[in-house]
């Protein structure tokens, strides 16, 4: 009997996954979406494929859809996910999505075991291949009698390095709103047994350069709490627990800069209404319009007036006489500008970049680094490789789930063999894959 799959949400990463299902013959796709245009466009040409509109906020045709199909693939924002999570639950549903557990989520764990139902979750690249590759590499070395000593897991979406071409070494194909919320976010991991602690104002600061063969110099800076991997992938014995993200060079400075200027802050201000950027910045920095704005920010900074944060802001149009966008808060303006500066045009390629450094200990007491590294590449006018690499794990784990191939219930992460050994394999097939070295230290 073919198995129905409902997709939730048709967006920028969700069409190399939806393919991938649409060509299974033995499943039946339905993708919903408030454009259905969108969901019309990822089932064209396909008899096994089906769109329709849905207002997710329409309980009721919601809870129709989910009731009708076998399996639930959110990609909706975050923040829906457990009302899809609860009706899954009401109507018996298994689900999958790419994001990470959230509290309310791992709170329905024990009532979706009763159920006997499987909600798989992070199953996206970070999260999602990032634990599978890094599982792969710990239990391998646990197995053969070993300890985990050192782990670093770094991650990046960012330019191919041809067209790395602006200050920023960053571009968008997506609002940059949720990129930019980040820069304000805290970090924790644990190095060399010592917690590390970093607010968010600091983020930044904590960066170190890393340069990764193939493509250059790229910095890392901490990635969120790291500290419950210690737990969520068995490594009790690691003295380093980190997980970060990557950018080029440059990155970390000016966001840091944006940051002390009052440019992340999503506080409406009634006084931007019909401003320009200047106007703007001199609120920021305490100014006068008609000086010298950028002087002022300089001095604010502790920089001189030429530092390279100033030119990249002065490259964005920040201290230019142009008009902000009607929206009250500094953030959003900048998320504007960002997405309105720094897209992707016609035939330029993303890229991901993913590596895990792990110093590992034999049952002999000899030490070895293990290198983990992905490098993939977006299709030239096709998938980007942010699409791809997020939407085929998650489509490659429903295929498994609707084949009756994974046999956990539950909360799921994907850092159990069951799960991680088909998938990573399925996806090596497709052209996405770690490479691997040692070194004896």
């Amino acid at each position: 009997m073919k198995k129905n799959i409902l997709v939730l949400g048709a967006g920028l990463v969700s069409r190399p996954g939806v393919r991938y299902l649409l060509d299974q013959d033995e499943l039946n796709i339905t993708v919903a979406s408030r454009t259905v245009s969108k969901a019309e466009a990822l089932v064209e040409g396909y008899a096994n494929g089906n769109a329709r509109q849905l207002d997710v906020n329409n309980e009721t045709a919601l809870a129709n859809l989910i009731r009708d199909h076998d399996i639930v693939i959110s990609l909706l924002p975050w923040i829906h996910h457990v009302k899809v999570a609860n009706l899954c639950l009401e109507y018996g549903r298994d689900m999958a999505t790419t994001s990470y557990v959230s509290e309310g989520m791992q709170a329905l764990d024990k009532a979706v075991r009763d159920k006997g139902l499987l909600f798989l979750n992070e199953i996206g690249v970070d999260p999602g291949i990032d634990h599978m590759s890094a599982m792969q590499i710990i239990d391998e070395v646990h197995e053969a009698g070993g300890r985990i000593v050192d782990f670093y897991s770094v991650t990046g979406g960012l330019p191919a390095p041809e067209d790395n071409d602006n200050p920023f070494g960053y571009k968008f194909s997506w609002s940059p709103r949720g990129v930019i919320l980040a820069s304000r976010n805290s970090a924790r991991y644990l190095e060399h047994g010592k917690v590390v602690d970093v607010e968010g104002k600091n983020l930044f600061l904590d960066r170190r350069p890393d340069p990764v063969d193939g493509i250059g110099d790229l910095v890392i800076y901490p990635n969120r709490d790291s500290m419950p991997y210690i737990d969520i992938y068995g490594i009790s014995e690691a003295e380093t627990v980190m997980r970060g993200t990557y950018r080029y060079p440059g990155w970390c400075e000016t966001m840091k800069a944006m940051v002390d200027l009052g440019l992340i802050d999503d506080t409406p201000r009634e006084s931007l209404k019909g401003a320009t950027f200047l106007q703007m910045m001199a609120m920021l920095t305490d100014s006068p319009a008609d000086g010298d704005v950028r002087a002022a920010a300089a001095e604010r900074l502790g920089v001189s007036r030429e530092d390279p944060v100033l030119e990249n802001m002065e490259w964005l149009g920040l201290f230019s006489g142009e008009k902000v966008a009607d929206i009250p808060n500094p953030l959003d303006i900048l998320s504007e500008r960002m997405q309105a500066k720094m897209p992707y045009s016609p035939g330029e390629r993303d890229m991901i970049v993913m590596r895990h450094t792990f110093v590992v200990e034999n049952a002999s007491g000899e030490r070895e680094k293990i290198t983990s590294t992905l490098i993939d590449y977006g299709i030239p006018n096709g998938d980007t490789s942010m699409a791809r690499t997020v939407s085929l794990p998650l489509a490659v784990g429903v295929s498994l789930m609707a084949r009756g191939k994974i046999d956990q219930i539950g909360v799921v992460r994907p850092v159990d063999p069951a799960v991680y050994q088909p998938v990573m394999k399925e996806l090596a097939r497709l052209d996405i894959r770690m490479q691997e070295s040692r070194e004896k230290i």
